[in-house]
């Protein structure tokens, strides 16, 4: 399995994606960076994560 994960990074002449190890971070600033809610693909199925108004996360299928 490969140990790399590539998500979106903001920018603000254009977007552009960066490689992290999968033992790093993410920040949902960095999902969140086009909206309240990101579209995840997971063995077949897709998933919503979305951010609430309160700040918490929620993931549905």
């Amino acid at each position: 399995m490969d140990k790399l994960l590539t998500i979106p990074e903001a920018n603000a002449e254009k977007e552009k994606f960066v490689m992290l190890d999968r033992n790093r971070r993410l920040y949902s600033d960095s999902l969140f960076s086009h909206g309240d809610e990101v579209f995840i693909q997971h063995q077949g199925e897709q998933y919503r994560l979305r951010r609430t108004r309160n700040g918490k996360l929620i993931l549905t299928k």
